[in-house]
């Protein structure tokens, strides 16, 4: 009896592993237009659409429904499962899985993320390892309610345009920040999106990915770690990769990089860079 791992689509993870999962698709809207997150619509289009489009799109949450065909998947191979969830204060989706997970006791246990995008996949790649090294499922999911707590994904934003669209600062703040090339440094706090601090520029926005890390109290490179960009290109990722190469050398054996997923790229637009990590 195998332990399987559901993650829903919001949950970004390094190439090679995501066919390793169960993954349960959201639903993205673009005004009457309706796409099912990494079914009919990818990341490349998601963003070809967010720089076209004068509204932000938005999500609907995964449905029971939907949880309850990957658990009976499960139930029918005879396996049991841990299920992985976007924080539940940014989506219903974890209500829905824990819905679905009522007819399934004792086989699917229900874990709240509390992170979103990397900050969840670097939690569902420790999930796989864990697995992979026998733990059974009940156990498994304890670990993660422990696990998610040492999680930290900071983001540095090139644009203030799309916090503007979402309401979450003012048209005047977002004018004066692209006048004065303001780079906000956004967070998961509490589950939840915070601007955590703003820096004029480029190389000061890095610094201040740094602070984050450095008050979290460093990064565990003997967990997963990931890093992600927003936008059609990470070119501005791979220069952040090497402005900070002090960070790594020595330390990560490699720098899995991937797109960010639409709940984060709705929020920071194209242009972002992304770390999440375990603290010690």
């Amino acid at each position: 009896m195998a332990v399987r791992i559901i993650i829903d689509s919001t949950a970004d993870t390094r190439p090679g592993i995501r066919d390793r999962f169960l993954v349960v698709p959201m639903t993205l809207y673009f005004g009457d237009e309706e796409f099912i997150d990494g079914v009919t619509i990818d990341h490349r289009r998601f963003y070809e659409k967010l720089i076209e489009s004068d509204l932000l799109p938005h999500t609907s949450q995964a449905t029971p429904e939907a949880f309850a065909k990957a658990y009976r998947q499960v139930a029918e191979q005879g396996d049991t499962a841990v299920v992985l969830t976007i924080s539940s204060k940014l989506s219903g989706t974890y209500q829905s899985a824990v819905i679905a997970a009522e007819d399934f006791e004792g086989r699917i246990f229900v874990v709240d993320s509390l992170n979103v995008a990397i900050g969840s996949g670097i939690l569902a790649e420790r999930a796989l390892q864990l697995a992979d090294s026998g733990v059974e499922a009940r156990e498994l999911a304890a670990q993660l309610e422990q696990l998610r707590e040492r999680v930290r994904l900071v983001a540095l934003l090139d644009t203030l345009e799309y916090l503007k669209k979402g309401g979450r600062i003012s048209k005047t703040a977002a004018f004066a920040g692209g006048v004065l090339s303001i780079k906000p440094v956004i967070a998961i706090r509490d589950g939840e999106v915070a601007v955590v601090g703003k820096a004029r520029g480029s190389k000061q926005g890095n610094n201040q990915l740094e602070r984050e890390m450095q008050a979290a109290g460093g990064i565990d490179f003997s967990m997963p770690l990931l890093l992600g960009y927003s936008g059609l290109g990470d070119q501005l990722l791979q220069k952040y990769i090497e402005d900070s190469r002090h960070i790594w050398e020595g330390r990560a054996e490699s720098l899995p990089v991937t797109p960010i997923c639409s709940v984060i790229g709705t929020h920071a637009g194209p242009g972002a860079v992304a770390v999440a990590f375990f603290k010690p």
